[in-house]
């Protein structure tokens, strides 16, 4: 099957999490957005201004993704392309992540969101 003949389109990356609305306002927060909520907070969307869906839904039993551990994979995480990581890492500590591994050979540092799910800050190097 080639790319013209697809079956059908992305709609939504979707995480689950023990508190979707509180999860969401992280990512709202860290990406720009608008949050759509259903009644009993269960599913909660981000939608970007580019279109692109984050969902968030209730996961009673959630356990977080371990990283680094070749025991537990981190499943999916998100590359957020930043102008300058010395002004983007104290604003996302700030909005609840934690630093995980700051990478020394590359242009990327790892951070945990307030669940455990795993995102990069990456920036593009200086030529």
């Amino acid at each position: 099957m080639t790319s013209n003949s697809a079956v059908g389109q992305l709609r939504s990356v979707v995480l689950d999490c023990p508190e979707p609305r509180k999860l969401a306002g992280f990512y709202r927060d860290l990406l720009g957005g608008d949050l759509l909520e259903d009644d009993d907070d269960a599913w909660v969307v981000l939608v970007e201004t580019s279109g692109r869906r984050i969902a968030f839904q209730t996961a009673p039993q959630y356990k977080p993704p371990r990283f680094p551990d070749p025991a537990a994979s981190q499943q999916v995480h998100f590359d957020v392309l930043v102008d300058d990581i010395e002004q983007a890492e104290p604003a996302v500590l700030a909005l609840g992540a934690t630093l995980v591994q700051a990478e020394t050979d590359g242009a990327f540092r790892v951070y945990a969101d307030p669940v455990g799910h795993t995102f990069c800050l990456v920036w593009l190097p200086d030529d």
